[in-house]
């Protein structure tokens, strides 16, 4: 290196300056001489004639030592050369710390792209997940885990109540046709009416989407492993139950823009053993030499589409099925609008019944007018074997890299650790995952059982101090930038508040100056309603989604997450539906998985139900309000810490030996003078080997546990208690 170069090193975790960082991130440009040993490091840069040497378009993993011992880790890169008298003379080289390596690594790559993902594409016994009526009653009705590779994963493809395009509702007195009314009725079965299928779609638990990132990269992952602390924890109640809505497009869900060739087989012929799946060569029907037989089909439209005749021969010995052959005596190949074909003759031995089929190919969705069996017998004349109004629906399997919203994996991680004020650092090869609460409790000077915080007393510059306003912003907002769904939109347009959004201003109702920093999460946030008897106001326990926009027009907006849970209940299912979307068959269920803003999977006694709303707002379904948010469990000790009266941020130079300089983390607290504080960042010279330190006073020094308040309290006779898990002692 050059002996007059200032190499400096930033180490910053949480920046009270930038409340949104959310990676430790340390970078310096400096410059290095282009001595015969760095010419060898960078292959001769310089020399547009060598190839394959050092590459500069990538970060090279690098580590800086201090007295030969270890200091930091990260990656170096090379941003340019500096020739003079066209020689070599200067490298300008970036150092980046670790962490960096989880933007590098993912990219620009989005969900979509984590292959790994596709696992869940099917069930346990390997059958494709489909979006058909049964699949989707199978994953709106229960919970089902999946198991592959030895590990079993808890529900994490489900079906919850959240409709794309109609409204749903609960009137026991109605019973009008084709509403999104979900009360059953008994009395008038023939009148179909309820939730239809086809406006339900999948989600898939955020959990999934982490073991994806963490999937080994043969397998369409990242090799990433990350802590237990936060994401791989299954107590984790306020992360673990969390699923993303596959809702890629407005209303019905497709294939996700690939052709898919599906297969279906028309039902329900009229004048044919009693609408059977089929059409039988019966005795006056009989398919034989004397007969003149066709299938002819008009479709509504000229979609592109192709159809197979089969015949099935059956035997019977005392009344009993003996065998079954199938043969195809007819392939249509593609056909577009009205085609026909009429049967070759056949000549049955009494013993023998036989049976015609059709099945149906295309890559849309075609109604057909008719599909027509006709049989022209010299003795009985014409019969017409019909089946009308016949929708071929176009049945396609669950893909999840095709449904998945539209995200970057860095900006889904990057939300993540916003959301529930994450912090992210590597041990070795671990990627550790925490809150900022629990990073801080954690450190030296952390907490009553921790070792004690460092005391630099006799290391700083007393000749040279700073003491700045701590707080940078007057309020600071954590809000979602999706709200704009039906019910999330009223609520703003009623209480002139975003739903769920919280605008922290401290707690001393000071009118402050400076600016207002924004935290804005880029999901979609939903209100969602229970619903009530319209006619008898009585409670449903059924808790739904709409996911509209304020006109109640089919929307996109953000990815969609929120929390699940299965109730017990009644509603009307719509089964089957024509190509206009009329029920033509629907049934009662009895359970069916719901949407929740709150974790309601933890309603043992006394428990709290953690939220994904940043305030306290009344719960859509106990109609309570829940206190229990992301602001009061995750950002706010940090926050009210840095809106505290009291504090300050103290900037400090000092002289730190290596016993220090070298074992220090972010977390640990710094001693002067007898005072704690809180590291806001620390830049090292390494040439001189002073910091310059961001210091703030830790307000809320220790979570104390119960049994050490109580000693307190019982040694001062003052009334005070521990009642549920920590209790927060302040400076006072």
């Amino acid at each position: 290196m050059f002996k007059d170069e200032s190499v400096s090193i930033t180490d910053t975790i949480k920046d009270v300056k930038d409340i949104s960082k959310i990676f430790t991130e340390y970078s310096q440009t400096f410059e290095i001489p282009a001595s015969k040993i760095n010419n060898k490091v960078f292959s001769h840069y310089y020399d547009n004639d060598i190839v394959g040497g050092f590459d500069a378009r990538v970060r090279a993993p690098s580590f800086i030592e201090l007295n030969s011992a270890p200091f930091k880790k990260g990656f170096i890169k090379l941003e340019g050369i500096d020739l003079k008298n066209n020689i070599a003379h200067t490298y300008r080289i970036t150092f980046f710390g670790n962490t960096v390596s989880l933007k590098r690594l993912l990219g620009d790559d989005k969900l979509t792209d984590l292959r790994w993902l596709d696992n869940f594409n099917t069930r346990n016994n390997g059958a494709d997940i489909r979006y058909v009526s049964e699949d989707i009653e199978y994953y709106l009705t229960a919970k089902h885990n999946k198991t592959f590779g030895g590990v079993t994963y808890d529900n994490p493809v489900q079906v919850p109540l959240v409709t794309h395009t109609e409204r749903l509702y609960y009137n026991s007195a109605q019973n009008d046709a084709n509403t999104g009314n979900l009360h059953y009725s008994t009395a008038d079965t023939s009148i179909k009416k309820g939730v239809k299928w086809t406006e339900l779609k999948y989600a898939l638990k955020l959990t999934a989407i982490i073991d994806a990132i963490q999937a080994p990269i043969a397998e369409g992952g990242y090799g990433i492993t990350f802590s237990d602390d936060f994401f791989n924890n299954s107590t984790n109640l306020a992360f673990n139950n969390l699923t993303m809505w596959l809702h890629r497009i407005r209303g019905q869900a497709t294939s996700g823009g690939q052709e898919v060739s599906t297969t279906t087989q028309p039902t329900g012929w009229t004048n044919s053993n009693s609408g059977s799946a089929y059409m039988t060569d019966n005795i006056y029907s009989h398919i034989g030499d004397a007969d003149i037989n066709s299938v002819r089909l008009t479709p509504s439209n000229t979609d592109t589409y192709s159809y197979q005749v089969f015949r099935s021969e059956i035997s019977f010995i005392n009344g009993q099925v003996e065998t079954t052959a199938f043969s195809v005596i007819h392939s249509s190949g593609n056909v577009t609008g009205f085609d026909s074909f009429i049967f070759p003759n056949f000549t049955s031995a009494p013993v023998i019944s036989a049976r015609y089929y059709i099945e149906i190919t295309s890559t849309t969705q075609i109604n057909f007018t008719t599909i027509v069996f006709q049989n022209v017998n010299a003795f009985f004349g014409t019969t017409n074997f019909t089946l009308s109004n016949y929708l071929k629906t176009v049945v396609f399997n669950l893909v999840m890299t095709q449904q998945l919203p539209k995200m970057k994996v860095l900006d889904f991680l990057t939300s993540i650790f916003n959301m529930f004020s994450l912090v992210a650092y590597f041990e070795d090869d671990i990627l550790v995952v925490e809150s900022l609460d629990d990073f801080y409790n954690t450190g030296r000077g952390g907490s009553l059982n921790s070792e004690a915080g460092y005391d630099i007393t006799q290391y700083v510059d007393v000749t040279k101090k700073t003491v700045d306003v701590a707080l940078p912003f007057r309020e600071v907002k954590y809000s979602y930038s999706g709200l704009k769904t039906f019910l999330a939109a009223q609520h703003e347009q009623l209480f002139n508040e975003e739903w769920g959004t919280e605008e922290y201003t401290g707690e001393d109702t000071a009118i402050l100056s400076e600016e207002i920093f924004k935290v804005t999460i880029p999901f979609e946030h939903m209100k969602f309603e229970k619903l009530i008897d319209v006619t008898t106001s009585a409670t449903q326990n059924i808790l739904w989604g709409y996911f509209v926009d304020d006109s109640q027009r089919p929307y996109i907006g953000q990815p969609a997450i929120f929390n699940t849970v299965l109730l017990l209940g009644n509603i009307s299912f719509v089964s089957e539906v024509d190509f206009e979307g009329v029920p033509l068959q629907y049934k009662q269920l009895t359970s069916y998985q719901v949407p929740s803003n709150s974790n309601m999977n933890t309603q043992s006694a006394g428990q709290p139900q953690p939220t994904i709303n940043f305030a306290p707002e009344i719960d859509e379904y106990n109609f309570q309000q829940n206190n229990a948010t992301l602001f009061k469990d995750f950002h706010k000790n940090y926050i009210s810490g840095v809106f505290a009266e009291s504090n300050r941020l103290t900037i400090v130079k000092a002289f730190l030996p290596l016993k220090i300089l070298l074992k220090y983390n972010l977390n640990d607290r710094f001693i002067i003078s007898g005072k704690s504080y809180k590291i806001n960042s620390i830049e090292t010279n390494l040439y001189t080997g002073q910091s310059d330190i961001e210091l703030l006073k830790d307000v809320f020094p220790a979570y104390v546990a119960p049994e050490v308040v109580n000693f307190i309290a019982a040694e001062n006779g003052d009334n005070l208690t521990a009642e549920n898990g920590d209790f927060l002692i302040t400076e006072q």
